[in-house]
């Protein structure tokens, strides 16, 4: 199981970032909500699903992830420097913490969910996931946790009840005057 930091510290493509993490506490999400947006960088990065290449991480790129109290998953909402939604990728996890530096991370159990602003849903890893089991690295219990999650959240995708995709877009916008500069901007 490997644990992932938000701010994306040895991130070695990254040459110049600005990161913030802020705490939320209101009636629509309870939880953390990091900002890292890139200023420079060695070279994009690139994904492809079902044939179509997808920029990921470019100058001027953000990512916001929100990490839910009390939650099974972080989703990391990534606008492209237009400020449009590039994807959403939702990391299952067996728990959230805090570093001493206020730093969010995860414990990552490999199943990721993927949505496109097409609308296109992908489940990633579940291969990642079997091996982990088979290797002892994680328990069949968590590994069933994980594929609850999984299951719990494309019902709500598939239903149009996940939250998140309306919230990122609202976070990032009523936000923007908390986060210092014009980072967001």
């Amino acid at each position: 199981m490997k644990r992932k930091f938000s701010d994306r510290a040895n991130w070695r493509r990254i040459l110049r970032k600005s990161y913030t993490c802020l705490s939320l506490d209101g009636d629509d999400f309870r939880g953390l909500v990091t900002f890292y947006r890139i200023h420079e960088l060695r070279e994009p990065l690139w994904k492809e699903y079902n044939g179509k290449r997808l920029c990921l991480a470019d100058k001027g790129f953000l990512w916001m992830q929100h990490f839910p109290r009390g939650e099974h998953f972080v989703v990391t909402t990534m606008f492209d420097d237009k400020g449009k939604v590039v994807q959403w990728y939702i990391d299952i996890c067996k728990t959230q913490g805090l570093t001493d530096q206020k730093v969010p991370w995860f414990d990552d159990m490999y199943l990721d969910i993927v949505v496109l602003p097409t609308g296109e849903v992908f489940l990633l890893d579940e291969d990642e996931l079997e091996e982990a089991v088979q290797s002892g690295e994680v328990t069949v219990r968590e590994a069933e946790m994980a594929k609850k999650t999984a299951g719990r959240l494309l019902s709500l995708i598939r239903n149009g009840r996940f939250r998140y995709f309306t919230l990122s877009l609202k976070h990032r916008k009523s936000l923007a005057e908390r986060v210092s500069g014009k980072e967001l901007s």
